[in-house]
């Protein structure tokens, strides 16, 4: 009786949970229709995203704007936005209550018009003066010009929420968007990739035992939800616990030693919202050679003794030509070889530009609930009544010296106490500003050293009479929680041998993967691992590929039309993927290609098994 009435209540679960994730998507397919025709036309612009999202009842700032939308963004499809607004959720009162709360200190209640003009004008994203009368025009402010900021919550509140009734109200109306209810399940890298002229895959089987790698065993594998009426296939691959990190390949032999060499550290910084964010690399090669290229997690001197979750994470670099136009950066490779936690590449390169890319599934660097005993402390005052920093977090802060001091000579230059400056308050320091700096802070070489970096972050401290918030505020965005453990970052080190040549590496940029990103992933998968046709349907293929300890699969669909395919991993064992799910479905464009998912063991000292099933909805 109590396992029935258990199975009832778990039906019961998944019934609400499906039905949440319907109105979901139902409330994104109506924004997104709002302003676009088709679900399948993409966003082609900053402004068409940001109408989008409003359709959606947010109301996305220019911040927001540029994280979606990079320098090497081209355009955004569905699954993209289905994506976003996971991640970017609509404003609560009590956050707008909070926000007003902090310009209101003496908790009146009212703010001031001419107060709220300045704020809106000059702080954060800066609106222009005609954006603020628009808004303005809509509060309302009695005659001593103070607004109720309670009132004008519940404003802004009710304005969104008009938003979405309406268009949800088109969707209704419309028979033919109608029949368009069903979403997907987007993940980290879904951006469909749209195919060249189509030609047939290479290494296509038909048949459900065909092997991945060698020493995989395979076994067919059906769950009883996979419905057998439809087009599906199925794909096992079993692996020991001695398979995921012990390749023993020499990456760089003896011989190398003698290579030049250039590298430079970098970091994965995980965001509120779950996307994750690197430092992109551009690399010069004055001629040909012969070249190695690596990529691994860095252990921070300071952090010896210390728990090291970011060593675990898995990295990647795909490499990638630059060519006349950045949009057309062309796949060279990707590091697949594998010795621990180090992935690399060896081959040969021409001459000239290229771009690498930093990736990581996404599987072990993500938001994890771990419990706090207590917030450490980051500053007190001596016997004399002055502030210091307590050791804990100088401590903290000379890791996060080492993680952004990116050419490792213990020096921060202004280029890259710039992306630090990026990364924690979204502004750059310019000349006269790191002037400023030169004359108040230790420097050497016009570059800020150790402790002149401590120094800053006391004064910092000082500026607020003690009041932590900035600091943590500078903390929480560089991946540390309260109790100063650094969990929602990962700090790399890139390293370039080559044979003939003096290399150059330079961080380009700090920014989410993007399209290029995406389709490098998508085309290593395709052009690596084994091909399935989805039985029944002969222009559906899924690519899937092992490389190292994690496991990717790519959905390719050759046809006019767009598929749903619904994804079910219900008889994987000691797994863990990208998406977090264990039954989803994605929606695959015409002529194009998308990731189905990124699998690695959820228990590295045990045999892990991934077995999944792909079906036509």
């Amino acid at each position: 009786g109590n396992q029935k009435a258990t199975h009832s209540e778990n039906s019961q679960g998944k019934k609400s949970q499906h039905a949440e994730e319907a109105i979901f998507y139902m409330n994104c397919r109506a924004a997104y229709l709002t302003v676009l025709k088709s679900s399948l036309e993409n966003i082609k612009s900053k402004e068409q995203l940001s109408l989008v999202l409003q359709q959606a009842g947010r109301n996305p700032s220019q911040k927001t704007i540029n994280k979606y939308w990079t320098t090497q963004t081209t355009s955004l499809n569905f699954d993209d936005f289905c994506d976003i607004l996971k991640k970017e959720k609509p404003a609560t009162k009590n956050e707008l209550l909070e926000a007003f709360g902090k310009i209101d200190t003496d908790k009146a209640g009212y703010i001031l018009h001419d107060e709220l003009c300045k704020i809106l004008t000059t702080r954060g994203d800066k609106m222009t003066w005609e954006e603020v009368t628009s808004i303005t025009k809509q509060a309302e402010f009695n005659c001593s010009g103070k607004l109720d900021y309670n009132k004008f919550c519940e404003l802004y509140l009710t304005t969104s929420e008009q938003c979405c009734k309406a268009a949800r109200a088109r969707l209704e109306t419309d028979p033919r968007l109608r029949q368009q209810h069903f979403g997907n399940q987007p993940g980290n890298f879904s951006e469909g990739i749209t195919l060249p002229v189509s030609k047939p895959s290479p290494r296509v089987s038909r048949k459900t035992d065909h092997k991945l790698a060698k020493g995989d065993s395979r076994a067919p594998s059906r769950p009883s939800s996979a419905q057998s009426s439809k087009a599906s296939t199925s794909t096992t691959v079993t692996v020991g616990t001695s398979s995921s990190r012990s390749t023993k390949l020499i990456i760089e032999p003896d011989t190398m030693k003698e290579w030049q060499c250039a590298q430079s550290k970098g970091c994965f910084y995980l965001e509120e919202d779950g996307e994750i964010i690197s430092h992109k690399y551009r690399l010069h090669l004055p001629q040909r050679s012969a070249v190695c290229i690596t990529i691994k997690p860095f252990s921070i001197p300071q952090a010896q003794g210390k728990s090291c979750r970011w060593l675990s994470v898995d990295t990647a670099l795909f490499i990638l030509k630059e060519s006349e136009t950045q949009e057309n950066l062309q796949l060279v490779s990707f590091t697949e070889l594998q010795n621990e936690e180090m992935f690399g590449w060896r081959g040969e390169l021409g001459a000239g530009v290229y771009w690498l890319l930093p990736f990581t599934t996404g599987c072990r660097l993500r938001k994890i609930k771990t419990q706090i005993a207590g917030e450490a402390k980051l500053v007190w005052r001596d016997e004399d009544g002055e502030l210091a920093l307590t050791e804990e977090f100088r401590a903290a802060l000379l890791d996060v010296f080492e993680t952004i001091d990116l050419d490792g000579n213990g020096l921060l230059s202004l280029e890259e106490y710039n992306f630090f400056e990026l990364r924690t308050s979204g502004e750059k320091c310019d000349q006269e500003a790191w002037a400023v700096c030169k004359e108040n802070f230790e420097m050497k070489k016009n570059e800020l050293t150790r402790q002149g970096f401590l120094d800053l972050n006391l004064m910092e401290a000082n500026d607020r009479d003690g009041d932590p918030w900035d600091l943590w505020v500078t903390l929480l965005s560089l991946g540390y929680n309260k109790a100063l453990e650094m969990t929602e970052a990962c700090p790399f080190v890139v390293a370039i041998r080559a044979e003939r040549c003096k290399p150059r590496i330079k961080a380009i940029s700090l920014e989410a993967g993007g399209s290029q990103l995406s389709r490098a992933v998508c085309r290593s998968v395709v052009n690596k691992g084994e091909a399935k046709v989805l039985d029944g349907s002969e222009n559906i293929f899924i690519y899937t590929y092992r490389s190292g300890s994690r496991i990717s699969s790519v959905i390719e669909n050759k046809s006019e039309n767009k598929v749903i395919i619904h994804v079910n991993n219900e008889q994987s064992s000691n797994c863990l993927n990208n998406r977090g799910l264990t039954v989803f479905a994605v929606e695959v464009a015409p002529k194009s290609m998308m990731v189905s998912q990124h699998v690695m063991a959820l228990n590295e000292q045990e045999e892990w098994i991934y077995s999944c099933v792909h079906s036509l909805v």
